[in-house]
């Protein structure tokens, strides 16, 4: 009897956890969307990519789930997070580019100088 009793009270707590994993998705979602909305808005360029099986089945996932229609808007969402968790390694790599364009800047004028000093 003990055993019963215990698997209703077992029963009965995943019942409740349940019921709380379930507000919670409801009361996230929103939010979720947002973000989501967000990622998606500015979209105007075309890429075609190349995925593996498995980052396939997971932008799937993403479609199946219902967070987006598409699985070009999951891979849009999840590059845009992908670059966004990663921001540091891009404002180095702004600064060297920056840096390269100064350097190619200042070249060009040594070069035009020395041209048009050979000219006089």
């Amino acid at each position: 009897m003990d055993s019963e009793k215990e698997k209703d009270q077992l029963a009965a707590k995943i019942d409740e956890i349940e019921s709380q994993v379930e507000k919670l998705t409801i009361k996230t979602t929103p939010s979720i969307k947002r973000v989501i909305d967000q990622a998606l808005a500015n979209r105007t360029i075309v890429l075609t990519i190349r995925v593996n099986e498995e980052s396939n089945k997971k932008l799937n996932m993403l479609v199946d789930a219902g967070l987006f229609k598409s699985r070009s808007e999951s891979a849009a969402f999840l590059i845009e997070e992908g670059i966004r968790s990663q921001a540091p390694l891009f404002k180095k790599i702004t600064e060297r580019l920056e840096k390269i364009d100064r350097i190619r800047e200042e070249l060009k004028n040594i070069v035009t100088e020395e041209i048009d000093k050979a000219k006089d």
